[in-house]
């Protein structure tokens, strides 16, 4: 891929940063400064995307047929790039980058009518329910039922780890339709609102805390749930596990640089601020051993990220190289993790139930601790959940052995 820009590449560039200089308020700034993961609670989160959406950027890899924005593919680099160095709250994947996809090339046309373009605007609320409480990275082990009953699927059983269900209007959900022959062949995908009768949403309480508006991730129960077979499957029925497939190569194959690069910018900011032994902590030795290796892996991931990008902007699929860069990219934000903690050192250590409370205090105004160690803690035990979802890394390396080394 060629990175020297052209001339309209950097004049969309000066575009792109213009917008966020307008749009990425204070107020946003200081919210996504004290999240746990970067997302807003949801009043927020729907309004940033709608800001996106208004301005024609919210999915930048939609078909322009669908209302997608018709980038080059160095200008959908520029944006997701411009918008990862200004800390911005991602885009919640589970509608615009998941399911969407899914829906493009295996829906009806009466389902793309009907969910695509809520989902662009941001009306509608998606969660996935992938993982069940016996059946996580064996995916093809979920028991979770539909049996026919006339013209309605009768689904029973419950799904697991479901981010954002408390906000979900709908959802998309693997279920078993058939126990016949292999367990991968008896899938089907469907979709429904999370507002029928009969379904029950339990929160999961996890060791980064109840912050408010950040709580994320629930269980949740289906008794003799009636949905519309018509309305609800998508493609055929048991073939369900092709599109599973099909959709986690969006959820692997994000590009991860961007967002590392802002990352690394704010744990070299925390280690000169933070003194050891007279000097500040970034001129240590070991500390900056472990910065530079950071600063390496990741300047090699977006090499490797251009080249795939480029690939993919030229019609090639993504392949076994979604789980290579699943893995580099879930690993390495582990790892920055790891070094914000290192850096904050006991002041890691306070439980902060409401950390936006906390950043609209401004930088150390009226606190015991750097407001830099609000989310140290909480963002270290968030991301240790990267290496597992979208199939554990370890299912990844499986995967790349089996389809680049032949094993």
């Amino acid at each position: 891929m060629d990175l020297a820009f052209t001339a309209e590449d950097r004049a969309f560039q000066e575009e792109v940063r213009d917008w966020i200089a307008e749009a990425f308020t204070p107020d946003l700034r200081a919210k996504v400064a004290a999240s746990k993961n970067g997302y807003l609670d949801k009043e927020g989160q729907v309004a940033w995307q709608k800001k996106l959406y208004e301005k024609g950027w919210v999915a930048p890899n939609w078909p322009k047929k669908y209302g997608g924005p018709d980038l080059s593919a160095s200008e959908r680099y520029i944006l997701n790039m411009e918008l990862s160095a200004a800390g911005t709250p991602p885009v919640s994947p589970m509608g615009i980058a998941m399911v969407a996809p899914v829906l493009m090339a295996f829906g009806s046309e009466a389902q793309k009518e009907k969910y695509l373009p809520p989902i662009l605007r941001s009306d509608v609320w998606w969660c996935q329910g992938y993982s069940e409480p016996g059946s996580g990275s064996d995916l093809a082990s979920l028991q979770m039922s539909a049996v026919r009953d006339g013209e309605d699927y009768v689904l029973n059983g419950s799904k697991i780890w479901t981010t954002h269900a408390q906000w979900a209007d709908m959802i998309f959900c693997l279920v078993r339709t058939s126990r016949e022959g292999k367990a991968q062949e008896g899938i089907s995908f469907i979709v429904f609102p999370m507002t029928l009768p009969g379904i029950k949403i339990s929160p999961l309480p996890t060791l980064d805390g109840p912050a408010e508006g950040q709580q994320e991730i629930n269980q949740v129960f289906f008794e003799n749930v009636r949905v519309p077979i018509s309305e609800a499957l998508v493609g055929e029925e048991n073939q369900g596990w092709t599109y599973a497939k099909y959709l986690l190569q969006f959820e692997r194959g994000n590009a991860y640089a961007p967002g590392l690069k802002n990352m690394l910018s704010k744990a070299r900011k925390i280690a000169g601020a933070v003194e050891k032994d007279g000097a500040p902590l970034s001129r240590d030795p070991d500390f900056a051993r472990k910065m530079t290796q950071l600063e390496i892996k990741v300047a090699g991931l977006d090499a490797t990220e251009q080249r795939i990008f480029s690939a993919l902007s030229a019609g090639q699929a993504v392949g076994p190289e979604s789980s290579m860069l699943k893995c580099q990219g879930s690993e390495t934000q582990q790892a920055i993790t790891e070094l914000v903690v290192e850096a904050a050192g006991g002041y890691g250590a306070p439980f902060v139930r409401d950390n936006w409370a906390v950043a609209r205090q401004g930088a150390n105004a009226d606190l015991p601790f750097p407001s830099y160690s609000v989310t140290s803690a909480t963002s270290y035990f968030n991301y240790r959940k990267t290496s597992i979802y979208a199939g554990s890394n370890e299912i990844q390396r499986n995967i790349m052995a089996k389809m680049v080394l032949g094993l």
